[in-house]
This record gives structure tokens, C-alpha cells and sequence, in this order.
């Protein structure tokens, strides 16, 4: 079904850090240039949601081959990980990811299964024009399909991956809103419930980065 082939030279990007860098540049930087990563109550149960599917099994009903665990990789674009799972119906190869909750306003899922996609069209050869993913929250399978704009989002993605880690340089926390009842600004939407905020402290490294400014 894929075939194999190895890299040279430079070590590839997983592609899971692309979901974080979609989300934020911040907590891409904490993972994966400086190996930090924090669990919380989301991310336990993000991996208990995924032992549903790391089982590594083949198995085959109605036609339809479930390989789980697959890993996947490109050379063109440096990357390598794991697919959560991977259809594989009369030759036409469909990725499938498992995310806890509910789908939201982000493109972050979006990006790391099309990464998925192109990944697995470079081993197969064959054009992949949708995937799904799975939210447990709702038990439903949104479908996603791999549209020239979305394909070119992600590349996109991959390409400022690799500048940011080239860059070496920590980028600044997401901007909340302003007001006046605090010199602090508020908690962006996406902080809320990142395990990396007690290290990232974005409200108090924002605040003293105006700060320092004010008085200089």
C-alpha cells in the first residue's frame, strides 16, 4: 500500500507540532525547539482518547482496511508521525484523526491531517481528497476535505515551522484584549486552556514587555 523510503540528512518535523504551531507560535517554540510540555486535564485525556486507536491493529470489515498507528512520512516537505488511523477502500486511502471535545473555530486538526494527507500521498502515490476527524465530545466524524486552499495553508504552516526553529527566538504570547479595569490584558481564548500557561505567563510577559517600553 506505502511505500517506504528513508531521509537524509536533516531530522524531520513531527507533525504534530505543526497542530501546535497552527494554534500558537508560542507553545510550538515550548515544545519543540525547547522540549517543554506540561500535562493538564486536556491532554490526559487527549491521550486516553488516543489509546482508542494506537493499538497498532489491522483489520479488515465490509471491504474497508483499518491499519492504526501508521507511521507516515515526506521527504519533500520534512516530515514524519504517526496517523491515528488510515482507511484503505478498494485503493483510496483516507486519514482519520481522534480528537477529544468538540470541533472548533481553529484550523489547527485541519492542518496537522492534511499534513497527514500529503504525507501519505508522497509513500502512495495516489491523490487523497478528504479525511476525517473524529471528535469524541460530539462522537462525530467531521469530514475535511483537502481543497487547494487548505493544502496551501499547510504548506505554509510547514515552511514557517521551519523558519521559527531557524529563528531560534521564543516568539511573544497571544494578545488578549485590553482594558481598563486591569493593567494586565485579558487571557486570549486559545490560553484558556493550555497546559503551557503557567510557564508561558503571556498576561505578565505582555504587561511588562508595555511596560518597559512606557519607560524607556
Amino acid at each position: 500500500m506505502l511505500e517506504e523510503s528513508s531521509f537524509e540528512d536533516e531530522q524531520p518535523l513531527s507533525i504534530s507540532y505543526l497542530n501546535a504551531l497552527e494554534y500558537c507560535p508560542r507553545r510550538f517554540y515550548y515544545e519543540c525547539a525547547l522540549s517543554e510540555f506540561i500535562e493538564n486535564v486536556h491532554t490526559i485525556e487527549g491521550t486516553m482518547y488516543h489509546e482508542m486507536s494506537d493499538s497498532g491493529a489491522t483489520t479488515t470489515r465490509d471491504g474497508i482496511t483499518t491499519l492504526r498507528r501508521v507511521w507516515i512520512h515526506s521527504t519533500r516537505l520534512k516530515l514524519s508521525g504517526f496517523a491515528d488511523i488510515v482507511e484503505e477502500d478498494a485503493g483510496q486511502l483516507t486519514p482519520i484523526e481522534y480528537k477529544k471535545g468538540k470541533m472548533g473555530e481553529w484550523l489547527n486538526d485541519h492542518v496537522q491531517l492534511c499534513a497527514q494527507a500529503l504525507c501519505l500521498e508522497e509513500m502512495s502515490g495516489k491523490t487523497i481528497p478528504r479525511g476525517f476527524i473524529f471528535y469524541v465530545g460530539s462522537a462525530h466524524r467531521e469530514e475535511i476535505l483537502f481543497d487547494a486552499k487548505l493544502r496551501q495553508h499547510t504548506e505554509g504552516t510547514i515552511h514557517a515551522a521551519f523558519r521559527l526553529l531557524e529563528q531560534a527566538t521564543l516568539p511573544p504570547p497571544l494578545q488578549g484584549k485590553v482594558t481598563r479595569r486591569s493593567p494586565l490584558p485579558t487571557m486570549h481564548p486559545k490560553c484558556h486552556d493550555c497546559s503551557l500557561e503557567p510557564l508561558c505567563l503571556p498576561r505578565e510577559v505582555l504587561f511588562l514587555a508595555t511596560h518597559v517600553q512606557e519607560e524607556v
